[in-house]
């Protein structure tokens, strides 16, 4: 199987990609959401473009935040699981909900929001792909507001056997995939949003402009991967000074001192 060096999980390209189709991305959101795509009347990408400070950012977050119908959409794809992705997206929420009010506004005003997360991991204990959090009692299930939402899709859920038919396990299954073969399989379906999404992927990761953000992105990795290196050494090497400080005010002879620091003689005998 041909592996694709870039996927619909790659962070610069799905933003790129359904920023610059915004007919697709309207097309995903309803899917996702639940609604029937004719009945999104006001649709508005907030966050459109790329800055170029996020570029040379190794654990930057590129998002989709979006106006559907009055309410507050954050889309987010995440790859890994870092342990603490609950509270992120909660985070995330609270950020969003709370810049929504405007001064003299009343609470009342504040829009419904939701945070979509598309992962690629297991987050729940659960077989279902899908989950959708909102705020209930915690015995009578009574919901507080209906103006907080959590979506999660988990793609290492998803069955292995997809129709035509199923919009939502058609678009999951795009994000799913990790060869050539994939595609072109959801290809050979025939169905329209497909075929224009998968265009467009080939359209994008062959563009001069995503070949370079990609280039700067990796050259951030490379650059942070080294600082870290840095200072794990430097920090390594203070605590080796120290320690030999300590072995040398205890009379602990040279030789010792080297085999438990890795310092040299040399160093050891500065230090004394």
């Amino acid at each position: 199987m041909r592996k694709l060096q870039y996927t619909f999980k790659t962070d610069t390209l799905f933003k790129m990609l359904f920023v610059q189709n915004q007919d697709l991305l309207r097309k995903l959101v309803a899917v996702l959401l639940r609604i029937p795509l004719e009945s999104i009347q006001e649709f508005v990408v907030r966050n459109p473009e790329i800055a170029p400070e996020m570029l040379g950012e190794k654990f930057c977050r590129l998002d989709i935040n979006m106006i559907v119908n009055n309410q507050r959409i954050d889309l987010e794809v995440q790859v890994a699981n870092e342990g603490d992705y609950p509270e992120r997206v909660m985070y995330y929420w609270a950020r969003e909900f709370s810049s929504s009010l405007a001064a003299g506004q009343s609470y009342s005003t504040l829009p419904r929001t939701i945070v979509i997360s598309i992962i690629d991991f297991n987050l729940f204990s659960c077989a279902e792909f899908y989950s959708f959090f909102q705020p209930l009692e915690a015995t009578r299930h009574t919901l507080l507001s209906d103006k907080m939402g959590f979506q999660f899709f988990e793609l290492t859920k998803l069955p292995e056997d997809i129709n035509e038919k199923d919009s939502l396990l058609l678009w999951l299954s795009l994000f799913k995939a990790n060869t050539e073969e994939e595609l072109e399989k959801i290809r050979a379906m025939e169905v329209p949003e497909m075929e224009q999404a998968i265009n467009a992927y080939y359209t994008i990761t062959a563009s001069p402009e995503f070949r370079e953000i990609e280039r700067l992105r990796a050259k951030a990795r490379h650059d942070e991967a080294q600082a870290l290196h840095h200072a794990e050494q430097k920090a390594i090497s203070k605590r080796n000074i120290e320690f030999a400080k300590a072995m040398i005010a205890d009379g602990e002879p040279i030789d010792k001192i080297v085999r438990y620091t890795g310092l040299t003689k040399k160093e050891i005998e500065a230090l004394a």
